[in-house]
């Protein structure tokens, strides 16, 4: 009795071992099948370029497309282009209007900042910064990461794409730059050339003095953050007599913050990366971007930079509630709010000083900076002497590659 059993489970047993078989090798030859097709299509795309270094006609919904509107740019051996965009994914396509008006801006952008970088005279001038982009092979996608400008949110997005579990990223304590390192290594000059070719690339701009304001109360109001409490302290001791510092032992003011950086230039120091300007650290007169997204349409162009990348089912709606304030645009809200508040502490002088740091990227990216004589103080008959005394400590590079990854010359 026993031996009929036996041989009855018998085939049972192998029949089910032949069903997990023949399903491991169907979903392989499925894999297979999809990567050989995607290969297929993105040879295309590569020889399309190698063929010629713009395409003969580009579709409507291509126009991102690089070359097509800058001969000058696109001939220039300065400049690294990009590859050609053909179509927005399909499957997750949305309406033909909404996408016509987005594409019809960015083209706009891109136009107006090589008419500036022709009209400067810097297309080629500064060479790329490959130390601070983040690439991602797999997925074409080129990210320079500008700091104080959606940059948290975008390395949410990096850490999913480099395999972090999204429950993770929500209770880990490590920061998200050094998690996005750890799968996204910082690239060679050679491998950004190489990435461009095939890939999205974008960056992420925001108003200059936004910018500027919101690093200032993020890295020094108060001396809160404890890794810039150094440097908080060395421009209080630079820009405040002895009498001042007794009375007011706080971290700096804006107005002490924009001396700062105004003698910083003057005097070739380095700039952090939070307050470098982004002609020099995302160099986008050397590098022809597919598209430049701005904070203050973030939600649309985040949506479109994934939609273009055709990255919908892993990234569109993965941002926690947390995250989705800062994409909702309100985190700028709040700074651009303040913006009458602080920038009344200054004068006209210093205005004009810091306007001279920042006048490209208000010129590149077509940001008005008219309003700003209308809130500084007039200009005074005196201004602040600069104490240079022995105990105070220069604030150099090595000290700023302890607070951040890097620092980025300013000249």
């Amino acid at each position: 009795m026993l031996k009929i059993l036996c041989s009855i489970r018998r085939p049972s047993i192998y029949l089910k071992y032949f069903g997990a078989i023949s399903l491991v090798i169907f979903y392989f030859t499925f894999l297979f099948r999809e990567s050989l097709h995607a290969y297929e299509i993105n040879k295309g795309g590569s020889n399309l370029y190698k063929e010629e270094n713009r395409p003969k006609s580009i579709p409507k919904r291509s126009r991102l497309a690089l070359g097509r509107r800058y001969p000058e740019v696109n001939n220039n051996p300065r400049v690294i282009t990009t590859r050609t965009l053909t179509t927005v994914n399909p499957i997750y396509e949305y309406s033909e209007e909404l996408h016509s008006a987005i594409e019809n801006e960015l083209l706009a952008r891109k136009s107006h900042l090589w008419d500036v970088c022709i009209r400067e005279n810097i297309i080629g001038i500064y060479p790329p910064n490959a130390w601070e982009f983040f690439l991602s092979p797999g997925h074409n996608l080129v990210w320079c990461n500008v700091f104080k400008a959606a940059s948290s949110t975008w390395m949410y997005y990096f850490n999913i794409l480099g395999g972090y579990d999204i429950k993770y990223l929500q209770r880990t304590k490590t920061s998200p730059l050094e998690l996005a390192r750890k799968r996204f290594p910082r690239p060679k000059s050679s491998e950004l050339i190489d990435s461009l070719y095939n890939s999205v690339s974008f960056l992420i701009v925001r108003e200059p003095f936004e910018r500027l304001l919101s690093a200032y109360r993020d890295k020094l109001e108060g001396c809160r953050n404890k890794y810039y409490k150094v440097l908080g302290k060395q421009i209080v001791r630079q820009f405040r007599n002895d009498s001042e510092l007794k009375r007011h032992n706080t971290g700096p003011t804006f107005k002490e913050f924009l001396l700062f950086l105004i003698q910083s230039y003057k005097t070739s120091k380095p700039f952090d990366e939070h307050w470098t300007p982004v002609y020099k650290f995302c160099t986008p007169c050397s590098i022809n971007y597919t598209l430049i997204a701005k904070v203050e349409t973030l939600q649309r162009d985040t949506d479109y930079i994934i939609r273009q990348a055709g990255l919908e089912a892993l990234l569109l709606g993965k941002l926690p509630k947390s995250r989705m304030r800062k994409i909702s645009n309100r985190a700028a809200h709040n700074t651009r709010g303040l913006i009458e508040k602080y920038f009344s502490q200054v004068d006209r002088k210093t205005l004009d000083e810091i306007i001279n740091i920042y006048r490209l990227d208000f010129e590149l990216f077509n940001y008005n900076l008219t309003k700003y004589y209308d809130i500084v103080q007039p200009i005074p008959t005196t201004t602040p002497a600069v104490r240079t005394t022995s105990s105070t400590t220069p604030y150099s590079s090595s000290s700023s590659s302890s607070i951040a990854s890097s620092t980025r010359d300013v000249s």
